[in-house]
């Protein structure tokens, strides 16, 4: 899978005034990208296509270069204290994602410039908990490395939080192209993910994602240059013959990293969720797709915020989790399986 490069690139005239937007608009002039001005992310107008499908899809290859003005990190539990706002949206097409409803009527992808700003606060968020350990999860509204061999911005943070003595980092992704994140300085305190998932997920579910053996290749490469590696199973999907399409993944994932220092290797397990708004936006913007989202079928569950969601039946879920943690004991005995969802 070649890197993305977007089709239309939005830039805020106050990005300017920092050396990355000033830096990416001068790329993207020499890569012959069409360039646009917008007074901020919220007046993205004109986006190219005939039908509300056509601009969607237009959308997901189109980037806005903007400054991050809300510098309050959210929540990120439970994999982190606090998502480091680096990027928004991702060029794939997870049918699942639940970025479809939090993005909404806003698909495009959004990186933002002014990264000393957000250091510092990232940094005042460490004081303020010293002596203990805070992380920031830098994958909680986009696939980062998808956007990265342009931006470079995660390459940045990589390397700041490699420096401070309390801050470690933390995101996950289905790109491959981390060879430029191979040679940053992270001193051991970036944990880097991949997610991974049965045959079946990857080509039902997961269209414009780099394929599993690109994302092991990737992963093996991540672990020789010294990483922390970790690997997220989600959505964990009652497909037919799921017991034995994961059983597949974790013997695939095995041979793959057969002479790779797996000590510290990581698990985290998500099972396959929806709102009933993610449920209409999928359906609308993927109509042939074949995830299952019946409500009868599923378990109701409040979450954060009041918004609740359909996860599986207590018996169901008990079972994935039972049945996944034993192919990772098998496969992988040292491994950690920091929580299952």
């Amino acid at each position: 899978m070649k890197p993305f490069v977007p089709q239309l690139v939005y830039i805020e005239p106050q990005a300017l005034q920092y050396e990355l937007g000033q830096e990416l608009k001068d790329k993207f002039e020499k890569m012959g990208v069409e360039i646009r001005e917008t007074t901020s992310h919220n007046q993205v107008r004109g986006i190219p296509g005939d039908t509300e499908l056509q601009q969607y899809r237009t959308a997901k290859s189109t980037l806005v270069v903007g400054v991050r003005r809300t510098l309050k990190f959210d929540s990120s539990k439970p994999s982190a204290e606090y998502a480091i706002p680096l990027a928004t949206g991702c060029m794939g097409h997870c049918h699942y994602c639940y970025l479809q409803t939090t993005l909404g009527s806003k698909p495009y992808i959004r990186t933002y410039v002014n990264l000393d700003e957000i250091f510092a606060q990232a940094s005042k968020y460490m004081e303020e908990r010293l002596p203990e350990i805070t992380r920031f999860e830098a994958a909680c509204t986009s696939d980062i490395v998808g956007i990265d061999h342009l931006t470079h911005s995660l390459k940045k943070a990589i390397e700041f939080i490699g420096e401070t003595e309390y801050g470690r980092l933390r995101f996950v992704t289905k790109y491959h192209h981390v060879d430029h994140l191979l040679d940053a300085a992270h001193n051991g305190k970036t944990h880097f993910r991949f997610s991974v998932n049965s045959r079946y997920v990857i080509k039902n579910f997961e269209p414009g994602t780099s394929s599993f053996e690109e994302r092991l290749e990737a992963a093996r490469k991540v672990a020789a240059a010294g990483y922390p590696l970790g690997f997220i199973v989600a959505p964990i999907y009652r497909h037919d013959g799921w017991k034995e399409g994961y059983e597949e993944l974790f013997q695939r994932l095995s041979d793959s990293l057969k002479g790779v220092d797996t000590a510290g290797l990581t698990f985290e397990l998500i099972q396959h969720r929806f709102t009933k708004p993610a449920k209409k936006v999928i359906m609308k913007r993927y109509p042939k797709t074949k995830l299952e989202m019946d409500e009868e079928k599923r378990k109701y569950k409040w979450g954060r915020y009041g918004i609740g969601k359909y996860v599986y039946p207590s018996s169901e879920a008990e079972e994935l989790e039972r049945v996944i943690r034993g192919y990772i004991k098998e496969s992988f005995p040292r491994a950690e399986v920091q929580y299952f969802t």
